[in-house]
């Protein structure tokens, strides 16, 4: 078929949780839209990512709970269904069809286009697809909306061994005898507490000399605790030199700290954007480096400022939340634009994203749960602030005792002793993933300590661990 051309105000290229919200927002504001989509409309978070990989923790997490409550206990006759779980999570992920997504996209008034986009000059995309070329114009912006894609690190014989990456671990319709996990950030250490309560023996290999390193030391280390009661083997501080495998069977992995073997090697060592083939470099930009941009998400040194690249591919944070934050405010930047009214970039303001640099939330969920907001100690020094870290036992407060028996849990607030208000955050313990929201308002808020004094915890309930931490500062 030749090329069909085609003209709208906006053309998104990917269709994930990130581009269907920057088209949304394009429609609600009067313009056009189109999506552009290789794989599934709805992305890696529907189908590949947050959801199926909740589904594959939930039941073991509910399990878990019900075994910590005596009277509720007893009734616990079994283990976890792996069978019925991947089932659920099949369910959950449509079973990998995004007729139902597509269906949204088209009440919503937005079109979708089958096929790879590469943008071939200002506001031009040409899609190749199965059913021919399109050429799409856009009046106003061009809206790059990627995501990642998992990065497999430069060791000897990994490529060869054909490892699975996250995509492959949410979407397994088996669970393996055994598993090695190579990296303890959030991803690995969700991966190897689900795979560990499904019936596999797993091993997990972190560089750094704890799980989660990027986060308040004692995450890791009550992740760690946690991981090891159930059986994990971790190794922290251990290198990974070079892996093999023979054929079909199963693969070995060298470290420093001894061999390790196993049926399947999981790789999860953090992602890049995925850039390939959509013709940047022809505007200076590198298709192996994170977009970067500004507040409203538009694409930095692009003349006349058409393009944007909203979510993963600008590297600001990797969290399907943030992307669609960012997503609601580049789309209705890119409507104000249009209509020649002004775009507003101060601090909190409606087209700036704000949050992604003093607030974005996050939850790891493992068991425990790990929550943060806002900075770690160690960030907010570094970022020049006179802090003061807070710290309470969740397992302390009347809720969290009725909870379950021998709740451990532990929370930190990070308190800016100039202006008193919290800019961070970290909790961890069962279900702390329900409290982070209240320290995420109480930071985008700046809410001073004097007033967050008279936001009264219900009783008894783990909120209380609230009034704890003001306490604990000296109110």
């Amino acid at each position: 078929m030749g090329c069909m051309g085609d003209a709208y105000d906006v053309v998104v290229i990917g269709a994930g949780s990130t581009g269907e919200n920057v088209a949304d927002r394009a429609v609600r504001g009067g313009l056009t839209a189109v999506m552009v989509e290789a794989e599934l409309i709805g992305g890696d978070c529907s189908y590949w990512a947050c959801m199926p990989s909740k589904v594959l923790l939930r039941g073991p997490e509910a399990l878990a709970a019900a075994r910590a409550i005596p009277g509720a206990a007893g009734a616990v006759t079994g283990g976890v269904d792996a069978a019925a779980t991947l089932r659920r999570r099949d369910a959950f992920a449509a079973h990998w069809s995004d007729t139902g997504q597509v269906e949204w996209a088209r009440s919503r008034g937005i079109d979708v286009v089958r096929g790879r986009g590469r943008v071939t000059g200002p506001r031009r995309v040409l899609v190749t697809g199965a059913e021919g070329d399109r050429d799409l114009t856009a009046r106003h912006a061009v809206a790059v909306c990627t995501g990642s894609v998992p990065a497999l690190p430069p060791i000897d014989g990994l490529a060869d061994a054909r490892p699975w990456t996250t995509r492959e671990a949410t979407s397994a319709q088996e669970i393996p005898a055994s598993m090695i996990v190579l990296g303890g950030g959030a991803a690995g250490c969700e991966l190897a507490t689900a795979y560990a309560a499904l019936g596999a023996h797993v091993s997990i290999v972190e560089a750094a000399d704890r799980l989660l390193p990027n986060m308040e030391a004692f995450a890791g280390e009550l992740v760690e605790a946690a991981l090891r009661d159930r059986g994990v083997d971790v190794r922290t501080g251990t290198r990974v030199t070079a892996v093999g495998r023979d054929g079909d069977g199963p693969t070995t992995v060298f470290t420093t700290g001894g061999d390790l073997g196993a049926q399947v090697l999981l790789v999860s060592t953090g992602r890049r954007p995925r850039l390939d083939g959509l013709g940047l470099d022809a505007f200076g930009l590198s298709e192996a480096a994170w977009l970067p941009v500004d507040d409203t998400c538009r694409v930095a040194g692009v003349d006349d400022g058409w393009l944007y690249a909203v979510g993963d591919v600008n590297g600001r944070h990797l969290f399907t939340h943030q992307g669609k934050y960012q997503a609601r405010l580049c789309g209705d930047a890119i409507v104000a634009a249009a209509h020649g009214q002004p775009i507003d970039t101060t601090d909190w303001s409606a087209h700036a994203a704000t949050a992604d640099r003093l607030a974005a939330p996050a939850v790891v969920f493992t068991d425990p749960q790990v929550a943060t907001v806002g900075r770690t100690q160690a960030q907010a020094a570094a970022d020049g602030l006179d802090t003061r870290a807070v710290d309470y036992e969740i397992g302390s407060v009347a809720g969290a005792a009725l909870r379950a028996d021998g709740y451990t849990g532990h929370a930190r607030i990070i308190v800016d002793t100039a202006r008193r208000v919290i800019v961070g955050a970290t909790l961890v313990g069962p279900d702390v993933g329900e409290l982070i929201h209240s320290a995420t308002i109480a930071i985008v808020g700046e809410v001073p300590l004097e007033r967050l004094w008279h936001a009264v915890p219900a009783y008894p309930t783990v909120s209380e661990i609230w009034l704890r931490l003001l306490e604990a500062y000296g109110l």
